[in-house]
């Protein structure tokens, strides 16, 4: 993986912060397996990418999972993602989009929501789909 390419900080305070960041973003997205308003994917993204540059051994713990591996070890490597997760993250976005936009008031932020649902959509789609096992 690329990502093992990433230096580890030697501030004891920034490697220590983002171990914290890292822990509560595992914890988060183990909560997010069994609720469906929290997603899973984004906080373990967020977790390894604070492991790879805080401690290597929890980085590779977190990739090498059994359970939690495979939500995000493919994107890691760079094979892709598959279609139902893509699907989903697009789909409960724009629901969280629209139904913010409905709450905010301010002209401003719901073009700034929009913009940024819009984009983040671009890039979900131009990801490689990967083929159903």
């Amino acid at each position: 993986m690329a990502h093992r390419d990433i230096p580890t900080y030697r501030n004891p305070v920034a490697r220590y912060v983002l171990l914290g960041i890292g822990w509560l973003s595992v914890a988060l997205g183990v909560i997010g397996i069994f609720l469906p308003v929290l997603p899973t994917t984004p906080f373990l993204l967020l977790a390894a990418a604070c492991f790879v540059r805080s401690s290597r051994r929890f980085y590779d713990w977190l990739v090498s999972h059994p359970r939690l591996g495979p939500w995000f070890r493919d994107y890691l490597e760079g094979n892709g993602i598959p279609l139902k997760a893509k699907i989903y993250a697009i789909a409960t976005m724009w629901l969280s989009i629209g139904v913010s936009c409905w709450l905010v008031p301010l002209f401003w932020a719901r073009v700034g929501m929009l913009i940024s649902a819009s984009l983040v959509t671009l890039y979900i789609l131009r990801q490689r789909t990967l083929p159903t096992r």
